[in-house]
């Protein structure tokens, strides 16, 4: 909960860097969502370094899943009960990449082993989202 007034009182600060840095918006919320799950992030680093790979993944898909899994439902739910649509900003750039992440999530958890490569793919996949944010 601390983390989360952290992120929300650095808003102002992270907006004007951002404005004065002439990047995207969008890039605000990538910095905030970063500040949220830091601790998760951290953490899960450390039991990787550790080779506890599966508290690792543990670590990392539960607070993904907490933050994403409980607040898109939580805005669905309030957009409902306001009567205003619901638009989650989606364009088709990031819809490919969302279907992209989904299919290679699919395949790395689903086969029960996870390798180097599948990792680096992932990787891959998500610094090519932060470079569409940072370069629309």
């Amino acid at each position: 909960m601390a983390v989360v007034a952290l992120a929300k009182s650095l808003t102002p600060t992270v907006e004007a860097g951002i404005a004065r840095l002439g990047v995207p918006k969008a890039v605000v919320g990538i910095v905030i969502a970063a500040v949220v799950l830091l601790p998760e992030l951290l953490a899960a680093l450390r039991a990787a370094r550790a080779n506890r790979l599966q508290t690792s993944l543990n670590l990392a898909l539960g607070s993904i899943l907490a933050a994403i899994g409980l607040t898109i439902p939580a805005v669905a739910l309030v957009s409902i009960v306001l009567g205003q649509p619901l638009e989650l900003g989606l364009h088709e750039k990031d819809q490919v990449l969302l279907t992209l992440t989904l299919i290679v999530s699919v395949i790395t958890l689903g086969t029960g082993r996870t390798t180097v490569l599948q990792g680096i793919v992932h990787l891959v996949i998500f610094a090519v989202f932060l470079f569409f944010a940072a370069v629309p």
